[in-house]
């Protein structure tokens, strides 16, 4: 059977002022569609119940992951006790899936992604899901539509299982590349974007973690055995904060062995800053994405969304960001607004907590 996991432990940072520290961005209704975590929940919908589908996220979210997702058991919100990086949280929901279904197919899906072709996309489990029944540990690779340099890549190599929707052994992992090496991977045909979405058996992980990172053997042996007990917190506040931290990839994915890639092209976005919402959201004549009460005169190609609670002008500019929260504004051009995050750095530092 199918299990859905679901990673909503993030932090979002580059969408301040909209997204803050208990409010994240796969909350955040950034297509307009919806909460991110919620559309998450929906897009898998067809391939597994909601009470075979898992959330992992930590203590601050936990009650506003429970009601957007009204028909989840409220076990399956499966509280990290502490920050450690998605290896520690992919072996939690792993172990405790293991627990009631060893070879069940686990489904790592990140929380914050937009996907336009939704059947494309369960296309693209299910294809992965078989390779995985059969023992592989299985990526999605996104087919880039450009030499992108935000993206780690993974390079494919020979089909080891055919079909609609073919499997390809993985040669390797790659680092985010600079301009010239993304334009050399685009063009060679042979790499793809690394989306972070993976599907494995839950004991093949297990299996793997076990080898690569003895250090949680131990660990998740005990929050597997107290799945489903009364004694599950307790346990899990235990060990969980005896794992180190380090994400699946680094941990895991890119020592396997027996690593596959499912290629795929169904309208993927990572909507990682809000330079990207022009491609998930409506725009107007002149290529804005404006929300909210918004007066523009003579703007174009900008980001412009207004809190609902007053009127937010904009005269004569274009590239431009201007975002009001209701009690704090951002003002900057879409090329700079991965610099977001430095803003967050210093209202730190003035104590302005409030705000984050």
């Amino acid at each position: 059977m199918l299990y859905p996991i679901i990673m909503a432990g993030g932090s979002g940072t580059r969408f301040w002022p909209l997204s803050r520290k208990s409010r994240p961005k796969q909350f955040l209704s950034l297509t307009g569609e919806g909460p991110l975590l919620s559309l998450t929940a929906q897009r898998v919908g067809s391939l597994a119940p909601l009470s075979r589908t898992y959330v992992v996220c930590g203590k601050a979210h936990a009650a506003m992951a429970r009601k957007l997702l009204k028909g989840m058991p409220a076990k399956n919100v499966l509280v990290e006790p502490i920050a450690r990086n998605t290896a520690p949280a992919v072996g939690l929901a792993a172990a405790v899936v293991a627990r009631k279904d060893p070879a069940g197919i686990v489904m790592v899906l990140p929380s914050d992604q937009h996907v336009r072709d939704t059947a494309g996309f369960r296309r693209a489990l299910q294809a992965a899901a078989k390779a995985a029944q059969a023992g592989a540990l299985v990526t999605i690779g996104i087919k880039p539509g450009h030499p992108e340099t935000g993206f780690g890549y993974v390079q494919q190599g020979k089909v080891v299982m055919k079909g609609a929707l073919p499997v390809h052994a993985v040669r390797r992992f790659v680092e985010k590349p600079d301009l010239k090496t993304a334009k050399k991977y685009l063009a060679s045909g042979d790499y793809l974007w690394n989306a972070g979405i993976f599907v494995f058996r839950a004991d093949r992980i297990l299996e793997e973690l076990a080898r690569h990172m003895p250090e949680t053997t131990a660990p998740l042996a005990a929050i597997g055995k107290a799945a489903g007990t009364a004694a599950f917190s307790k346990v899990l506040a235990e060990q969980f904060p005896l794992m180190p931290s380090i994400s699946i990839d680094y941990g895991v994915m890119e020592k396997a062995s027996g690593i596959a890639v499912v290629p795929a092209d169904f309208g993927w976005n990572d909507v990682g800053s809000f330079p990207a919402l022009p491609s998930v959201r409506r725009l107007d004549a002149h290529g804005n994405v404006a929300e909210g009460e918004t007066v523009l005169v003579d703007v174009a190609d900008s980001v412009v969304l207004g809190s609902g609670k007053r009127p937010l002008a904009v005269i004569g500019v274009s590239g431009m960001v201007v975002v009001d929260a209701g009690d704090a504004i951002l003002v900057c051009p879409k090329e700079r607004a991965q610099e977001v995050r430095k803003v967050v750095e210093e209202l730190g530092k003035r104590g302005l907590g409030e705000v984050l």
